[in-house]
């Protein structure tokens, strides 16, 4: 296997390389999974992430090293219990209690079959082999690509990766801080080593957000490591 050029740097000068998964990024045991790289989070969408349109790029280059590519993809029905428009007097960011726990409420965002639901138009992964979607059940959110937020309810991703032995995963899109970390923690649940690449990922960072994941994530086991480790 090549050395990343990082990894031979830091040999070099006699710096402390990051330890990495075996079969580093390229092994048939590697996928790289791309979340919700959309026109809505991203600039001009309904839910723009700040600064979301720097992860294309990255992304585009991070996919060529990879045997296996997933996307995901947010995708409401118009009337989802999500959106702040479906419940009088409250306003997008505030929270509420649902059935299944506490709601963030977003602004009407990712409607299926509209344009700000559409994969961002600079992404290019043409061998990214699935496509999972999800939020699509009005009564429910999904920011995690494995679960919907019951915690119950799979989206199929587990199953997926399972029967092509896949056991490394590489999360990378958008945002860091929700559909990035709920996936990261439920892939570590499920058994799954995983790195998040950070400089492939932007936040919302709503109210620390952010550090919080960031924090639950080193916790739980994922690895934080740069496009530079892997490229």
């Amino acid at each position: 296997m090549r050395p990343s050029r990082r990894a031979f740097l830091s040999a070099l000068a006699g710096l402390p390389v990051m330890a990495a998964f075996p079969g580093w990024a390229i092994g048939p045991e590697g996928a790289l999974i791309v979340i919700d790289v959309q026109k809505c989070f991203t600039e001009g969408g309904t839910l723009a992430v700040p600064r979301g349109d720097e992860v294309v790029p990255v992304i585009n280059t991070l996919a060529r090293r990879f045997a296996n590519v997933v996307l995901t993809q947010d995708w409401h029905t118009a009337d989802h219990v999500s959106f702040a428009s479906q419940h009088a007097g409250q306003r997008p960011f505030e929270t509420i209690a649902l059935p299944y726990g506490r709601q963030v409420l977003w602004p009407d965002h990712c409607v299926m079959g509209t344009e700000d639901a559409a994969l961002h138009p600079g992404l290019a992964i043409p061998g990214a082999q699935l496509i999972i979607r999800k939020g699509y059940n009005r009564g429910v959110d999904s920011y995690s690509a494995f679960l919907e937020a019951d915690r119950t309810t799979p989206t199929g991703l587990e199953g997926y990766l399972r029967l092509r032995r896949i056991t490394q995963l590489y999360l990378c899109g958008l945002a860091t801080d929700f559909c990035v970390a709920w996936s990261a923690l439920d892939a570590r649940r499920l058994g799954f080593e995983v790195a998040v690449v950070e400089d492939a990922c932007r936040a919302i960072d709503l109210q620390g957000s952010l550090d919080r994941a960031w924090a639950e994530m080193t916790a739980a086991g994922v690895r934080r490591v740069q496009s530079a480790d892997i490229v």
